[in-house]
């Protein structure tokens, strides 16, 4: 009797042990893994979703990308072109002002403008022996650095002099015969020299700094004409 009991009790062991290894789930379904995970429908179609959005939490659409003020085209800044005038030239010293300025290649940014002005001081080199003296004195000048001079040679009683600046005031034309005298010119003197004269400025456009310096460069060899800003 308690073999049978035994066995009997041996038989449901094995068969308790059988249903709970999932052997018998065809006959016996359990509803548990992994025999529950098989019999849902569309399980293909489950996705895994963040707490957040299980709770009920409404999920925000990504936002749009912003533009990066940094790569925004920059506005194009206008840049101002200085407009220089130097003057007043004579004719001859327009002519030689004018070929060192083309060396800048300033053609397409310079103009000259016509002046008529009345000036009352010269500084005057009297003639001396005729052409030839002239053209002794030029020499002179040259080897001291002064070319910003001209010999007159109209039938005048100043004809063959050489004239070394005509100012409209006696201070500027002071001035000049100073520095003048400081190089070594002592022959020189002033007169007054009141008549209608023809000059010539020149009016030059620059926008850069190197235009700039060239400019500054020609015009330190014509000292006594007056820099200045376009009228």
């Amino acid at each position: 009797m308690l073999k049978f009991f035994f066995c009997c009790l041996l038989a449901a062991n094995g068969v308790l042990f059988a249903y709970h290894q999932g052997y018998l789930e065809t006959l016996v379904p359990s509803g548990r893994e992994p025999a529950r995970i098989a019999n849902q429908f569309n399980a293909s179609k489950i996705k895994l979703v963040s707490p957040a959005v299980a709770n009920g939490a409404a999920v925000k659409p990504p936002a749009a990308p912003q533009p990066d003020p940094a790569a925004a085209p920059a506005e194009k800044t206008q840049i101002a072109i200085a407009c220089t005038e130097i003057g007043n030239f004579t004719i001859a010293e327009a002519q030689q002002f004018e070929a060192q300025l083309a060396a800048l290649s300033l053609a397409d940014k310079s103009s000259r403008r016509q002046i008529q002005e009345t000036s009352s001081h010269m500084i005057f080199i009297p003639p001396q022996e005729g052409k030839d003296g002239a053209d002794r004195k030029s020499a002179e000048l040259r080897k001291l650095g002064i070319t910003d001079f001209y010999v007159i040679q109209d039938n005048s009683s100043q004809r063959w002099g050489i004239s070394l600046g005509i100012f409209k005031t006696e201070e500027a034309a002071r001035t000049r015969l100073a520095a003048l005298n400081q190089k070594g010119i002592r022959s020189a003197g002033l007169i007054e020299y009141k008549v209608p004269l023809n000059r010539i400025a020149f009016q030059i456009r620059e926008s850069d700094a190197g235009t700039r310096a060239g400019i500054d460069k020609i015009k330190a060899e014509f000292p006594r004409q007056e820099t200045r800003n376009c009228g």
